[in-house]
């Protein structure tokens, strides 16, 4: 659950069932036997109404072992504190493996450290609306937290995970991207006019710090994920051969277009996880349906493609939530 920017596979309304069981994990510096590899939701039959999420979240980690999340909600809220019965509860896993986002049992905005405690953000922290209309992204270390709203009508609020405090808020007409490599910036999309796309940097504390209209092969093709440094771009163009594009945002120019080979599935996470090292997390599916991720690092001076992990998530899945970086 990018974040890592974490991203939610969803396709609740289907009611997909996702992948099979994982493979063996592939230790990697950064994401250690003992961090959280990804996150998911049992779905449960129904004699009429189709698959529905039910129990606990459970934690896949990268030694294989699982645990259970019993203080954090699964079925979301309706705005009116009615169960939507259907829909998922937001949550979010670091890009280290480390620290979770979610939301309790009892309605609060919690952030867990493995091996250490939870600390409960203010009873004011989620905007209210329907849970299942909130997202969460964390930075890659953890210490940051967004919280959006999907429906673009309440900003983007940005919290210290380790204090609580509310840092800053983001315009509610940006869509979130991401974090920086080092978690000190936010990454913006916004819809310009005459169906233009501007990128737009904000520091942790939601101060603007640059906006910029890139060139139709920065932004026709997402995401985009921005580096510590705080305004080179990358992103991927899928195509017959793919490429790893940077882009500069303070002089406006593309910096590099990299021809990388890559194995097969969409883009659905991408996040600078070195100086010169982007991750892509790669969603593959089949007869529509979610089959395997696989994870690779690109060495963005050269180009080459290393797979850091591959794994699958168990066929009675209702949704999972993906670490990032």
């Amino acid at each position: 659950m990018t974040t890592m920017r974490i991203r939610i596979a969803v396709a609740v309304a289907a009611g997909l069932a996702l992948l099979t069981s994982p493979a063996p994990a592939q230790a990697d510096p950064h994401h250690g036997h003992d961090s959280v590899r990804y996150v998911s939701v049992k779905g449960c039959e129904t004699k009429d109404a189709g698959p529905r999420p039910c129990g606990a979240w459970r934690l896949v980690m990268h030694d294989g072992s699982r645990r259970a999340l019993p203080d954090a909600r699964t079925v979301a809220l309706k705005a009116n504190g009615k169960s939507s019965v259907t829909g998922v509860a937001p949550i979010a896993v670091s890009g280290d493996g480390q620290r979770l986002a979610y939301i309790t049992t009892s309605g609060r905005l919690a952030v867990r450290t493995l091996g250490g405690g939870v600390k409960l953000l203010a009873k004011d922290a989620l905007p209210r609306v329907a849970q299942y209309e909130l997202a969460f992204k964390l930075s890659d270390d953890g210490g940051r937290l967004a919280v959006l709203d999907n429906n673009m009508r309440k900003g983007t609020r940005v919290f210290d995970t380790a204090t609580g405090a509310l840092l800053g808020t983001l315009p509610g007409a940006e869509r979130m991207m991401g974090f920086s490599g080092d978690g000190g910036e936010v990454l913006t999309s916004v819809d310009a006019d005459e169906s233009v796309t501007d990128l737009a940097v904000y520091s942790d504390a939601g101060e603007p710090l640059r906006r910029v209209t890139p060139p139709q092969v920065v932004v026709s093709t997402g995401p985009q994920a921005l580096s510590a440094d705080g305004r080179t771009v990358a992103n991927v163009v899928r195509s017959r051969e793919p490429e790893l594009v940077l882009y500069d945002m303070e002089t406006d120019e593309v910096v590099g277009r990299t021809r990388v080979r890559l194995p097969a599935g969409s883009v659905e996470m991408i996040d600078w996880t070195g100086e010169s090292q982007v991750t892509l997390h790669l969603l593959r599916e089949r007869e529509g349906k979610a089959d395997r991720m696989t994870i690779v690092q690109i060495d963005t001076g050269t180009g080459t493609v290393t797979t850091r992990d591959a794994y699958s998530v168990p066929k009675d899945s209702y949704v999972f939530a993906a670490c990032g970086g």
